[in-house]
């Protein structure tokens, strides 16, 4: 792909928007049934409040969610987009017959002047994994207090994020422990590092052995940017008598202004969708009993060279039938 940057070099934050340029990413969302059939029904069920409406699409890719609003009503829709992807949106947009309602514009969302003063509402799909990695929270937010009408409307306008342990011996073993040994070698100088590391994945439900617990609620509605590093205690309570390996961590979406309000769990218990769940390792396996909890406290912050990434830390303690634990755990995402 040609870029306009000559040899000035890229930065991690280029790379970032220039890979959402890329084909596959855009058909794995597309292809999240879940994300996008949620989307699709907040709005298309909605169409009164669609009905006549401008709209502003933040981060709009290939330009599927312009496309929902402008075929439930809108007056016309603006989606902005800093990837390459938006020049193919434009054919998607004038392919479909819509582009006298969408107009897409490409550059950072801090930087684009729209052709109107103010919106009556804000779509976006800007979740991440562990739904703030690599989010485009911020810039909804930069959306919302310059463009949005006073009584406007934000979709998605509420995510909760929730915690619990799982039983995961066998892929902690074969993840972690295998930098032990490794044909005879110590290489437990790298374990240190892959423990610190959260790993995106698919949990399967059984593996879950505790009640979840919400540890933070989002409004998109109010929340500012400094709401987005916090700290937050939890408790949870064992549902059976086994072993944990790790934390896990997913989150929840609502469209709570639908007539008929619509939501979706990215969690274990619930349809695959591709942010998948993320699994934070501890240092130690605890042995819990039905009925025993684990308490902690929660912190996560944005990296302070790459704000994209996060810094999260887990502190928790465990005293139980077989013991007590207090641990420790610093996570790079």
């Amino acid at each position: 792909m040609a870029n306009n940057q000559g040899e000035s070099g890229l930065t991690s934050k280029d790379y970032y928007f220039d890979s959402y340029a890329h084909f596959g990413i855009h058909e794995e969302m597309l292809k999240d049934e879940v994300r996008t059939l949620s989307y699709r029904a907040s709005i298309y069920n909605n169409k009164h409040l669609f009905q006549d409406k401008i709209v502003l699409d933040v981060g709009c890719g290939t330009g599927i969610l312009s496309m929902f609003a402008a075929k439930s009503g809108a007056k016309h829709v603006y989606g902005i987009d800093m990837s390459n992807i938006i020049i193919q949106a434009r054919k998607i947009v004038d392919d479909n017959g819509l582009t006298d309602k969408i107009t897409l514009i490409q550059g950072k969302m801090e930087d684009v002047k729209l052709p109107v003063d103010k919106v009556d509402i804000i779509i976006s799909e800007w979740m991440g994994y562990f739904l703030l990695y690599e989010s485009m929270l911020d810039t909804v937010l930069v959306a919302r207090d310059k463009y949005l009408a006073p009584g406007g409307m934000i979709f998605p306008d509420k995510a909760t994020m929730y915690i619990a342990a799982i039983e995961d011996g066998d892929y902690k073993e074969e993840k972690i422990d295998y930098w032990d040994n490794v044909y005879g070698f110590d290489y437990s100088s790298i374990k240190s590092l892959a423990i610190k590391e959260p790993l995106v994945d698919t949990v399967d439900a059984r593996a879950v052995v505790t009640t979840p617990c919400a540890f933070r609620e989002i409004d998109i509605l109010t929340v500012q940017k400094s709401d987005l590093t916090f700290t937050v205690p939890f408790k949870i309570t064992a549902a059976r008598d086994d072993y944990v390996h790790a934390f896990i961590s997913w989150f929840d979406i609502g469209f709570t202004h639908c007539h008929k309000p619509v939501h979706f769990s990215t969690g274990p218990h619930a349809k695959y969708t591709h942010w998948k769940q993320t699994v934070f390792y501890t240092p130690e396996a605890i042995t819990v009993k039905n009925g025993e909890t684990i308490e902690g406290v929660l912190s996560c912050s944005p990296n302070g060279i790459n704000p994209r990434d996060l810094d999260i830390v887990i502190d928790y303690s465990f005293n139980g039938n077989h013991g007590s634990i207090k641990e420790h755990c610093e996570f790079k995402m």
